[in-house]
């Protein structure tokens, strides 16, 4: 690997909506401080996310101190503070149960008026305990937020590059180049080779080691354009064609945290293993 840096940092306070992209943030077990610490969830307590309702694309969730501000088209903006620990649901994540602790009904009514089904606004009031890690990729008391299933996500901009370079050669031309915002990374490193992630296994930004735990398979909401929740056929269809590695659909690498600290845009990337 060449000279590789920290490139851009990306926090989504909650899952599913678009984020913040801070200079610098602060490393906790189970990801970064502030991400997908709330998720949404439908009558049944089930977590809802793009792949059921694109439109959550082109709304926004920015961290306030001791909450969130909401906002999206045509809707006035809503701060929501973080609840106490005390209207507890259980919810279910991808078939894993998992509580947290609702948001008032203000937040519901704000989410389920822009959405037009009735959600509720649930925040991880305790990562340290609420959810482990995929025991089949962990090492014994790993956590994780509301992420998909680890703490973390890289990616790189050159794996972008060649991926639009494949994708500019296939069937759907016409829907490249892709930002790398569809695949809502936490971490985006430049200055290595395409697909170099693919063989790490330990790295270090700046002073914060991670343990890359597996390849991240990708979904359907990498095809949803983030500014206007419509919908294509890229870039699973490419990544189908290139990037199948035991079943799934591949682009970038999910992390667990090694030590703690804070990462700033600019860090040197080092692999260690």
């Amino acid at each position: 690997m060449g000279i590789a840096e920290l490139q851009s940092i990306h926090v989504h306070p909650v899952k599913a909506l678009r984020g913040e992209n801070p200079r610098e943030a602060v490393v906790e077990p189970w990801g970064l401080a502030g991400d997908r610490r709330w998720v949404l969830i439908d009558d049944g307590g089930k977590v809802v996310t793009q792949r059921q309702h694109p439109r959550l694309a082109p709304a926004a969730a920015g961290l306030v101190p001791g909450g969130v501000v909401l906002s999206a088209p045509g809707l006035p903006s809503l701060t929501v503070p973080e609840p106490e620990p005390v209207d507890i649901v259980a919810l279910d994540i991808f078939g894993t149960k998992v509580e947290g602790a609702l948001a008032g009904q203000d937040a519901h009514d704000w989410c389920s008026g822009y959405l037009g089904v009735p959600v509720r606004l649930v925040h991880m009031d305790d990562p340290a305990t609420r959810r482990p890690v995929d025991p089949d990729y962990a090492l014994p008391g790993e956590t994780v937020s509301f992420a998909d299933g680890f703490p973390l996500l890289i990616t790189s901009v050159s794996s972008l590059d060649s991926l639009n370079s494949l994708i500019a050669q296939g069937a759907h031309a016409a829907e490249g180049p892709l930002p790398m915002n569809r695949f809502r990374p936490n971490l985006v490193v430049s200055g290595t080779e395409p697909w170099a992630e693919d063989d790490w296994s330990r790295i270090a930004v700046g002073d914060v080691t991670f343990r890359v735990a597996k390849m991240c398979g990708r979904c359907v909401v990498t095809t949803t354009d983030q500014a206007t929740a419509a919908r294509g056929k890229e870039p699973l269809h490419t990544l189908g064609r290139h990037r199948r590695f035991a079943g799934s659909l591949v682009f970038g690498q999910n992390l667990v945290p090694l030590t703690l600290g804070t990462v700033r845009v600019g860090d040197p990337v080092r692999v260690l293993d």
